[in-house]
């Protein structure tokens, strides 16, 4: 959903690009699948995986944020007690879709921009606009810092060089097929909690354009930095229906998802 955590300027002394771990390719990310294969499941199936503390903790700091503006749920004894470290992939998917509820698409999409700005320390993002220009040397950075920071939100990802205003660049990020959006299987929740406002976060409050192309026939996505994203009117995303088979939410009897249209 959001990319902005390990970017905070502050902590950044060398251009030099991370080194991660290979799991089935050079420059993909392990990201803890527990598949046999290694890799994710086929569509329509959910990837299995083994989060460990760097994980978790990722997914508790985002699900308690975004809690305090979820609707509230009836919570057991033992519930109430959850701790820090209890929270796992399934309850942060699950507050995401409480946020929804009874939410506007802006209104939904304004709720994760207060969120990310809250995990950011005080003149984070003019501090980032100075050290960090749209330039391509930018672009290519933070391309490759989402390859190993994010692996726990989105799944195994790889840097791929892309095309920016005529100019090849490796400042794309490929994401096999997004963790996000196969547990949620929920074409709004991508696009109003994920696609939207990271697009936005970065083009409006870093100065960095993004633009982030979900697939829905394979829920894999390209993430383009250095990218500026067309209006929402003019993306085809904003015509894309339900996972009528697989979303909780889904309205089969609209062409277009209804989490898109309000």
């Amino acid at each position: 959903m959001v990319v902005v955590l390990s970017f905070q300027p502050l902590h950044f002394h060398s251009p030099q690009l991370p080194k991660t771990k290979t799991h089935y390719g050079l420059g993909v990310a392990r990201c803890g699948i527990a598949e046999p294969s290694g890799k994710p499941a086929p569509f329509g199936e959910k990837t299995k995986y083994k989060d460990g503390l760097f994980e978790k903790g990722f997914m508790s700091l985002f699900g308690r944020k975004m809690g305090k503006f979820a609707a509230k749920e009836k919570k057991t004894e033992r519930e109430s007690s959850k701790g820090f470290w209890d929270y796992d992939y399934d309850s942060f998917v699950d507050v995401s879709k409480r946020v929804m509820q009874g939410r506007s698409r802006l209104q939904q999409q304004e709720v994760v921009r207060e969120v990310l700005l809250s995990m950011l320390p005080p003149g984070a993002p003019a501090q980032f606009r100075k050290l960090f220009p749209p330039t391509k040397w930018a672009a290519e950075f933070n391309a490759a810092l989402t390859v190993p920071f994010f692996h726990w939100l989105v799944g195994p990802s790889e840097v791929i060089e892309i095309e920016v205003n005529g100019v090849k660049q490796k400042s794309g990020v490929l994401i096999k097929k997004c963790r996000y959006l196969e547990n949620s299987g929920c074409v709004g929740m991508c696009v109003n909690m994920c696609k939207i406002p990271t697009q936005d976060f970065f083009t409006n409050e870093f100065g960095l354009p993004l633009t982030m192309t979900p697939n829905f026939e394979d829920m894999s996505c390209e993430m383009a930095y250095g990218k500026v994203p067309p209006p929402f009117e003019e993306d085809p995303v904003s015509k894309q229906p339900c996972f009528s088979e697989i979303c909780s939410m889904a309205n089969p009897s609209s062409s277009i998802c209804h989490k898109l249209q309000a």
